[in-house]
């Protein structure tokens, strides 16, 4: 069975694995084993039941194939992005140019340095082992972090982002950065990136163009990848967009990768999430039932997937092998969602 937990110290070893198999772009997880070191213990301090409202704190879960102890995957959420790192998008703003005599009435699209300092929460960090990429694990890594927000609101700002990972083509290359960043910073695209996830922003602050860029002046090539997701990452889009997500006018200042956003509150799985008292973990539930996000719903967040029987006084049941990996007892509450 795989089961979501918050990230441990122990875990080090396999999270530098998963960072160093992303092959780039996972800004947030760069595979650097101090810095991840550092994010384990902020997640740790994130976990803390003292926390009461939001304040760039950042949550790690792994996914955990409970048979071998193997972490196969990890997800993550920023209570708020900004703060005392600052956060940066290109906003894309239409203006308008006209010449009367010419006949002349068009708009033309603007990107605008944007900077952020208390911003909205974050999902983020997502990474699936490819030999896991099946049977719904991607689902559960990436929807458990809505069912731990919806249990824990007053640690989330109403409103949520994500950032997509923007087009590379079939090289490496990302032809936003070698038509804007290159030009500014003195380092390939992954390095700039991997030194913005290491928390080193005072490069974009110092050299970043302030002014905008008129994006009919780059070349039709790049024009065509603003606002473009890397193929690997249109799985991830199209989960989002189910869930509530919508494009936005902004995008990642190095690969051009579009921003959602979504009010939590209108999220799919929140609005059809379920809670109820567990009534007994069954030995079995029927074969034919079907595969549901499951939660204990509290700080020390447990999910997984598997079958509910809902009982006519209220209560629910579960496989004793489910009840087990969310640490629930009978008399316990038990949140659970469609996958779909």
């Amino acid at each position: 069975m795989l089961v979501i937990r918050p990230i441990r110290e122990n875990d080090l070893p396999g999270l530098v694995a998963l960072a160093r198999s992303t092959g780039g772009g996972l800004t947030t997880l760069p595979p650097d084993e101090e810095f991840l070191a550092d994010r384990i213990d902020s997640s740790l301090r994130a976990f803390s039941p003292r926390v009461r409202s939001p304040r760039g704190e950042f949550y790690l879960f792994a996914l955990e194939d409970d048979a071998t102890g193997e972490l196969v995957g990890v997800s993550g959420i920023a209570s708020r992005v900004g703060g005392f790192e600052p956060w940066y998008s290109y906003e894309i703003r239409p203006e308008r140019f006209t010449h009367k005599p010419l006949k002349v009435d068009k708009e033309i699209p603007v990107l605008h340095l944007k900077e952020e300092h208390r911003g909205p929460s974050e999902i983020c960090s997502l990474f699936l082992r490819a030999d896991r990429r099946r049977g719904g694990a991607g689902r559960l890594l990436s929807l458990c972090r809505f069912l731990f927000i919806g249990a824990q609101p007053k640690r989330f700002t109403p409103s949520i982002i994500a950032e997509m990972r923007g087009y590379i083509d079939q090289t490496g290359r990302s032809p936003f950065w070698e038509a804007v960043g290159r030009h500014f910073f003195p380092v390939d695209f992954y390095a700039a990136d991997v030194l913005s996830g290491l928390g080193n922003k005072d490069f974009i602050a110092d050299l970043m163009p302030r002014h905008p860029i008129y994006l009919p002046l780059l070349g039709a090539d790049v024009q065509a990848v603003v606002g473009r997701v890397h193929h690997d990452t249109e799985p991830a889009l199209a989960l989002l967009l189910a869930e509530g997500f919508a494009l936005t006018n902004e995008v990642d200042i190095f690969d051009a990768g579009p921003l959602l956003r979504a009010e939590t509150a209108q999220l799919r799985t929140l609005r059809t999430a379920r809670t109820a008292k567990l009534k007994s973990a069954a030995a079995a539930l029927p074969a034919d039932a079907p595969q549901l996000l499951l939660a204990n719903a509290t700080v020390d967040f447990r999910a997984t997937l598997g079958a509910v029987q809902e009982n006519p006084d209220g209560t629910v049941s579960l496989a004793h092998e489910a009840a087990t990996a969310l640490n629930l007892e009978p008399g316990d509450r038990l949140t659970y969602a469609p996958l779909k």
